[in-house]
Formats: structure tokens, C-alpha cells, sequence
């Protein structure tokens, strides 16, 4: 199955059920864990385990394979493994708090400034 439509169906899955702050990130460069993460954020226990079982269901119906689901017993922060893409739904704390985002973003260049000769 093509990256694009898993990426279609997970983020489809988390507007139905009112996720918020959704994040798409290309992390290829980064691992080869996987293509893509999708964070999400939702505001009770409740809502990030239906979520997950939302995003899980859709993405299995489409053909992906489930690979794991991790967290659904506390329900603060649940990661749904889908070989090729990664969807973590949190609460907002534990996002902020971790903050995958950063992490995981696209290392910029930083450019350093060039001292000057002595002459």
C-alpha cells in the first residue's frame, strides 16, 4: 500500500473523531524506524483511545498491518504501529512535554559565522 493513502486514512481517522494539532512528519532521513509519524492531540483518556482504535480500525480495513498498539491502558499517550507510519495521540501535557515535534523535525543548518583574519 502506497505511503501517501496510509497517511490519507490516519489523518482522516483523527479528523473524524475531532483530533487536534495534527502533524504529518517525513522522517526518513532521520530512521529507518519508519516513513512517517502523525501526532495528534486529544483532550481526554477517552477521546485518545478512540481515537487510536479509530485510526487502527481504518488503517486495517485498508490492508495495513498492524504491527503494534502501545499505551491504551493509561490512555495519556497511545502509539499505533503501522510498519511504514507511526500515529501518536496524546494529551496536550504529554506532548508539550515531549514534543516529538522538535525532535523529530528536519535538522536545519546553522551557519557560523566566519571570524575574521588577523592581520
Amino acid at each position: 500500500m502506497r505511503l501517501s493513502k496510509l497517511q490519507k486514512i490516519a489523518v482522516e481517522a483523527l479528523e473524524d473523531i475531532k483530533a487536534r494539532d495534527i502533524e504529518v512528519l517525513d522522517v526518513r532521513k532521520q530512521t529507518s524506524l519508519c516513513d512517517t509519524l502523525v501526532i495528534a492531540s486529544a483532550d481526554s483518556n477517552r477521546q485518545v483511545k478512540a481515537l487510536a482504535n479509530h485510526v487502527r480500525d481504518n488503517l486495517k480495513a485498508a490492508g495495513a498491518t498492524i504491527l503494534g498498539v502501545e499505551g491504551e491502558q493509561a490512555a495519556e499517550w497511545i502509539l499505533v504501529d503501522a510498519g511504514d507510519i507511526i500515529v501518536h495521540i496524546m494529551q496536550p501535557a504529554v506532548r508539550a512535554y515531549y514534543n516529538l515535534e522538535e525532535l523529530w523535525a528536519p535538522q536545519s543548518r546553522v551557519r557560523r559565522p566566519r571570524q575574521a583574519s588577523a592581520a
